[in-house]
């Protein structure tokens, strides 16, 4: 029988205090014989998220920690060691790499070129005007259509970018950042999948549908303001719990945090304040923890700090598991379960010497698998200047099934647990992202802290200090400002090519335009309209407009007409 903790027993150390007292003074004893006072080799040295890391750790440094409470069994509270039993013995990490470019029809193709070599899941990013909001034909889209994503404007083009593929049976991630976005494409996805005979029930796949992506990070050229999106976050969430039961409705993005301004702690502290205040908001409109919270998830960047990754990893699942448990009292336990993506750090990518991305993101890729991650993205090592070539992009998916299948780290779970270093880092990770949550709650939450741009100054402020650090070489990046070779030259590297896709995608527009009712789409645009001006939610109103082949544009239009334009704040 599992050894379960219950909550107020008497915590049991490993380590018996007499060997710990043993283990100190021979551990003074071994620094003074191999280290002279001012020696540089004992400089302080700090992770990425300036936790200060000794030359050596020992009992001594997790003396306080207690196995069942602190660590337990993978799949048991507090699921620091994995949400799953077995993890990937049972259940692989899904395979899971980023298509989008081009036309749907383009996109169509890479997705069955990844899955027809092996890729278990699918991963959409869209083009900038479709992530804002923007029709193809819109002046503001122009010169951007295609690029860097996917074109999506209809629920015709939902059907092109999924045609061929088994929805019914693979998963999909749909990355939409902007919950007012989500919200339409989400819609586009359901009704798709109606057309084709699919029931939503069956769909399991992932929506973004981050607020923060639209007020803290991805903030221009016209966004919502932090109530109103976090509202239709909200909506989205309460639609696919009652009509999706296979469905992850949110993915709360570290990742961007990342990637804009923030260290490891802010990354996770900021996304787990946005679930806390989500899980409060769907609580006040009636709904039970239970019922909400195992279908929310995380989206996590994995840096170049090794150790600091996997600890963050582990110790975001404890933080999770307190705050459910003690805060909102969840009894079911999949509750508990903080599931996670990963995407490699596109922040690291060089355009300098891009062979060497290929070392960063397996070891990136490596961290995450040894953290427990649920599905993984690596990056192709051309993503610094371009979208993946296809061979490029079969470099990262060959990397992932090298990690699944032949460095055999899969076998056993969380294989790093009892290291002394890496059990000392998660308890401080889970110390430091506990006290940032609190932070955030004591600026009135995470919406509050938006709207005052505490948010963007931390982010702001995170950022000016990595890339000072950058300039001064402090922090090193290999090739670049380290061991730079000089007189390198550069080697030939090939370069993706975009279809042209803004002409095809304007002329199917117009094709719709001509032959849709166009009356019934204004119906539908004015019964959304009504939808937001009310306390309801807002998406069957969104599903109907999509099944009278509203566009995009439009939908996004009526957002922004009732709810009006935010400047974040500058100051």
């Amino acid at each position: 029988m599992a050894i379960r903790h219950t909550r107020g027993m008497k915590r049991l150390g490993l380590f018996r205090r007499d060997k710990l007292r043993q283990i100190e003074r021979a551990a003074r004893k071994w620094e003074q014989e191999h280290f002279a006072g001012d020696d540089p080799r004992l400089e302080q040295r700090h992770s990425y998220s300036g936790i200060p890391v000794k030359p050596l750790y020992t009992p001594a440094d997790v003396a306080d920690l207690d196995y069942v409470e602190h660590l337990g069994f993978p799949g048991e509270p507090p699921f620091v060691r994995g949400v799953y039993p077995t993890m990937y013995r049972r259940r692989p990490f899904t395979v899971r790499q980023i298509a989008g470019f081009g036309t749907p029809e383009d996109t169509n193709r890479r997705i069955k070129f990844l899955l027809g070599r092996g890729g278990t899941g699918v991963n959409i990013v869209f083009d900038l005007p479709t992530v804002r909001g923007y029709d193809s034909d819109d002046p503001r889209a122009e010169g951007n259509v295609g690029q860097c994503g996917v074109s999506v404007n209809s629920v015709e083009d939902m059907e092109e970018l999924f045609g061929g593929i088994p929805i019914a049976d693979v998963s999909v991630s749909l990355v939409t950042h902007l919950p007012s976005v989500t919200a339409a494409v989400f819609a586009m996805y359901l009704v798709a999948a109606e057309r084709r005979g699919i029931p939503v029930e069956s769909l399991a796949g992932t929506t973004q549908n981050d607020f923060l992506m639209e007020t803290a990070i991805g903030c221009a050229p016209e966004i919502l303001n932090p109530e109103a999106s976090f509202r239709i976050q909200c909506d989205v969430v309460e639609y696919s719990r009652e009509r999706c039961p296979r469905w992850n409705p949110i993915s709360y993005n570290g990742y961007n945090l990342r990637e804009a301004g923030t260290n490891a702690v802010q990354e996770v502290g900021i996304a787990i304040a946005n679930a806390v205040a989500t899980l409060e908001e769907l609580i006040s409109r009636g709904w039970r923890v239970d019922a909400i919270a195992p279908r929310l998830s995380f989206f996590w960047d994995l840096y170049n700090d090794f150790f600091e990754e996997i600890a963050k990893c582990r110790a975001s699942r404890r933080v999770w598991h307190k705050i459910v448990r003690d805060r909102f009292g969840a009894s079911e336990p999949r509750s508990y379960l903080m599931r996670f993506h990963v995407q490699t750090a596109g922040i690291t990518l060089t355009a300098v010497e891009p062979m060497n991305n290929i070392a960063r993101a397996a070891l990136q890729g490596l961290a995450a698998v040894l953290g427990g991650a649920q599905s993984l993205h690596i990056d192709s090592y051309d993503e610094a200047y371009c979208v993946p070539t296809e061979e490029a992009a079969l470099v990262s998916l060959r990397t992932q099934q090298i990690i699944q299948a032949e460095t055999n780290v899969v076998n056993t779970v969380d294989p790093l647990a009892g290291s002394y270093y890496v059990e000392y880092l998660t308890s401080e990770m889970e110390r430091r992202i506990s006290s940032y949550i609190a932070e955030i709650e004591k600026r009135g939450g995470i919406v509050a802290a938006t709207r005052s741009g505490w948010i963007h100054r931390e982010i702001a402020d995170f950022a000016y200090r990595q890339q000072k650090e950058i300039e001064a070489g402090t922090l090193k990046i290999v090739g670049l400002n380290f061991l730079r070779d000089e007189e390198r030259r550069q080697e030939p590297i090939r370069v993706f090519r975009y279809p042209e896709a803004e002409s095809r995608q304007r002329a199917k527009l117009g094709r719709l335009r001509r032959e849709r009712d166009a009356h019934a789409v204004e119906r539908a645009l004015s019964s959304l309209g009504d939808r937001c001006r009310s306390r309801e939610n807002v998406m069957p109103a969104v599903v109907d407009a999509v099944r009278a082949r509203a566009t995009l544009g439009e939908i996004e239009g009526v957002f922004r007409e009732v709810f009006g334009l935010w400047q974040f704040p500058l100051a």
